[in-house]
């Protein structure tokens, strides 16, 4: 039990690191936006592959932590 307890410990450190990461370079460039470059025409044509790897991650991550709770 405590060994699974480690894991999910080690697993959130890296969780908690990716998130503040994104988070960081997210305003970073947010600061660095000029306007006069901003495209006039609808430039937000998303097609769901990012949706659809965001699902696929979460439940790679899902199926890890399952894995090591039950063993």
């Amino acid at each position: 039990m405590a060994s699974s307890m480690r894991v999910v410990f080690f697993l959130g450190l890296i969780y908690a690191a990716l998130i503040s990461v994104a988070v960081a370079s997210e305003q970073t460039a947010t600061l660095s936006i000029d306007v006069g470059k901003i495209p006039t025409t609808n430039a937000n044509t998303n097609d769901g592959t990012t949706i659809d790897q965001a699902v696929g991650y979460l439940l790679m991550l899902l199926a890890l932590l399952l894995t090591y709770l039950i063993h």
